[in-house]
């Protein structure tokens, strides 16, 4: 009962996250890390990949959305430490088994998304990659994409928003940094922009992702997931 009743203050905390900036890296920092360091079960994570850096969480909002989290102190986008690491949309992207674990049966590869909102779009101040289903119509929208390697303006709004997308051949993350492909294709900060990593099948049969960002006032590609999952 003792060892419940911190967890169960952490879980009251997760709901009321918004009204605290920081409750995402206490959560890393003051206790999933150290438990995994120590052997135990790093909750209320569910897993700590220390060699990786990252932490997962699973989300109080949805069915079955995760969040990717480092352990290191990264306050978001905007941090210059996203420009050299190509650990968190990798450890996300495998991530997609534990959002088809809670849903029971495995999701279309062009259903997993991967999202990270912008400096004024998030209500924590460390970033997190959310995992979870693609909306339907943002799906629909993007079965029909033919996209180059090359940033471009995607020609239909996408959940009422214009986007600049791209393809990136490959089966998984591992090694690529989006947030840097952002980057050299703005040719500065990044911090107001929103990022996405939607898995995807080229005409050939090419495994890879369609990669979306934009920088509207506010801007958060989660707008683009489902966190109800309908229709998987």
């Amino acid at each position: 009962m003792r060892r419940a009743l911190p967890f169960l203050i952490l879980l009251i905390a997760f709901g009321a996250r918004a009204a605290d900036p920081d409750v995402l890296w206490h959560f890393v920092n003051d206790r999933c890390v150290p438990e995994a360091k120590a052997g135990q079960p790093p909750k209320p994570c569910d897993r700590v990949d220390l060699a990786h850096g990252e932490a997962v969480l699973k989300d109080i909002t949805g069915v079955a959305q995760y969040l990717v989290i480092p352990t290191a102190r990264v306050t978001g986008i905007e941090d210059p430490a996203v420009l050299t690491d190509t650990n968190g949309f990798a450890v996300a992207w495998q991530t997609r088994a534990s959002v088809e674990a809670k849903l029971g049966h495995a999701l279309p590869r062009d259903g997993v998304s991967l999202a990270v909102n912008s400096q004024h779009g998030r209500t924590q101040n460390q970033l997190h990659i959310h995992v979870d289903c693609l909306a339907q119509p943002v799906r629909a929208a993007l079965a029909a994409a033919r996209l180059g390697p090359d940033w471009a303006p995607y020609p239909t709004p996408l959940a009422g928003h214009r986007y600049l997308a791209r393809f990136l051949p490959g089966e998984t993350l591992d090694g690529v940094n989006p947030f840097r492909l952002l980057a050299d294709k703005v040719g500065g900060p990044i911090g107001d922009w929103t990022l996405a990593a939607v898995g995807a099948t080229a005409a050939d049969g090419q495994p890879g992702f369609i990669l979306l960002a934009q920088d509207d006032a506010a801007a958060a590609a989660e707008q683009l997931q489902d966190h109800a999952c309908a229709g998987y």
